[in-house]
């Protein structure tokens, strides 16, 4: 049997202990790809706001995710932020290419009681929205750039933590064990406050997890990912 409990308090001890050697936690909208990210790791999302029920208290994780889970993948850690965070330059990002942006965007607009367009989260692309829609590469890009925007503000808010994790590629490489198993255990772990923005969400496990994740919520964990998550908190240093 697991102790829900004991291992989440474990883990947040874990996760207290990598925010000293980071030197705090970072906000994606002070982040760039010249800073010394490692290849390959985990990320765990904060959310402004949200803290841990009981006596500790603190900051809870609100998002966990990894990168190149697959054999051929070159995803890198900074490049998936970087998807998360949305373009620097222009203030906005495509939603297409993160479930954390087509998530926040979707919640955003059900919170103001706003229209989510049409075209949000159709196609690989907005040219394949807009072939779906009847509307132009450009009229797709147009009707999203608001929201797009919307979602860059939010995510870039997010204090968020990273570990090294430099194993290569693949299904079964201990970032996925350590994202699926973190997802598992936080997702029963009910402490979402009654502002949080997921409870507009249109996805149930989104609103009853308290993660703005989809995959993995739910099921059952294994608390030998915590030894794993120390292991490599000793291998993580400051970007």
């Amino acid at each position: 049997m697991t102790d829900r409990l004991t291992d989440t308090e474990r883990f947040y001890e874990l996760l207290d202990d990598l925010e000293l050697r980071l030197g705090g936690a970072r906000v994606l909208a002070d982040c760039n790809g010249r800073m010394n990210w490692p290849e390959r790791g985990v990320y765990f999302f904060h959310e402004p706001g949200e803290v841990r029920a009981g006596a500790r208290g603190g900051r809870r994780v609100a998002r966990v995710g990894t990168h190149a889970l697959t054999a051929k993948s070159r995803s890198t850690l900074w490049r998936r932020l970087a998807q998360h965070r949305g373009t620097a330059r222009t203030g906005g990002g495509n939603h297409r290419g993160s479930i954390f942006r087509l998530l926040i965007g979707v919640a955003l607009t059900r919170c103001d009681h706003l229209a989510v367009p049409t075209s949000w989260g159709k196609g690989n692309d907005p040219g394949a929205a807009g072939r779906q829609l009847g509307m132009s590469r450009a009229d797709v890009k147009r009707a999203e750039a608001e929201l797009e925007a919307r979602v860059s503000r939010y995510i870039g808010t997010m204090p968020f933590l990273w570990l090294n994790v430099a194993d290569v590629p693949g299904p079964e490489s201990e970032r996925g064990v350590i994202e699926r198993n973190a997802i598992a255990l936080l997702s029963v772990h009910h402490d979402q406050t009654t502002n949080w923005l997921g409870l507009y969400s249109d996805r149930n496990r989104v609103r009853r997890s308290g993660l703005w994740n989809n995959k993995h919520v739910g099921e059952s964990w294994d608390p030998s990912f915590l030894d794993l998550m120390e292991e490599w908190i000793e291998k993580t240093e400051p970007a």
